[in-house]
């Protein structure tokens, strides 16, 4: 097990992509520390581990406080002495708008917790990681930060963030044994993204969606968990500073 004895930090961990996360790291044999702002499903997702053998913790955190990211981070270095793995993966989706009648209101919330949230927990977790001699960080971008998205400017902005300070920082830590990458997803099929729930808002717009996927098809939650399992791995020790679009070849 390639994570056995790891400390994994895992934000947005209470469902989704994050939880699949979670589950996939324990079961690797990784301690995980569950975070988001969202108690009952932290709980649910410590206790899924636990009852399948695992070692988990939570602590609720709301990323865009830079003051509960701090203690987020200090007590980890208090109860485990290290932190070998950070995924930051909390974020929101935010309103469906054209740019000129997107409200401020969204902008500075999907803002606040997609981009000021990646960078406080990167500000909060790279002293860690230099005090130890390394570590891996990988942020949970989108494609939405390697194209356009129409009618979602906040989350296309905050997701292009995303991506420039991965790269960023990536640069900066290189030579400290830092590898910072990021995962851009495609749709994936999640409680964040519900095709029917979409359709609901805007009939048929799921499936134009998919036409325009070259596998015309959504992801898979295990799908965007597994290529974040490689960026954390040895097998990718050389790469850093990757925005990796998992996609079906949407940004080919």
């Amino acid at each position: 097990m390639e994570h056995k004895n790891k400390i994994i930090l895992i934000t947005g961990a209470s469902s989704g992509i994050g939880r699949a996360a979670a589950l996939a790291f324990a079961n690797e044999g990784g301690t995980i520390i569950v975070s988001d702002v969202n108690e009952n499903g932290g709980e649910e997702t410590v206790e899924m581990i636990k009852s399948n053998g695992g070692n988990a913790d939570f602590i609720k955190t709301n990323v865009a406080v830079f003051e509960e990211v701090e203690n987020l981070t200090r007590n980890i270095q208090e109860t485990y002495g290290r932190l070998d793995i950070a995924l930051n993966n909390a974020g929101i989706g935010g309103q469906i708008a054209r740019t000129v009648d997107a409200s401020v209101e969204s902008w500075e919330q999907v803002m606040a917790v997609n981009a000021s949230g990646v960078f406080f927990c990167m500000k909060c977790q790279i002293p860690i990681m230099l005090k130890q001699g390394g570590g891996v960080i990988v942020n949970t971008a989108s494609i939405a930060g390697l194209r356009g998205l129409p009618n979602s400017i906040a989350y296309s902005a905050s997701k292009h963030a995303v991506v420039g300070m991965t790269k960023t920082a990536a640069m900066e830590y290189a030579k400290s044994n830092i590898r910072i990458n990021a995962l851009c997803p495609v749709f994936t099929v999640s409680p964040m993204f519900d095709p029917e729930a979409l359709d609901g808002m805007v009939k048929g717009i799921s499936e134009k969606l998919k036409a325009g996927i070259p596998m015309k098809r959504f992801g898979r939650i295990e799908e965007q968990v597994g290529a974040m399992m490689y960026l954390c791995s040895d097998k990718a020790s050389y790469v850093t500073g990757h925005a990796m679009p998992v996609d079906g070849g949407l940004t080919a």
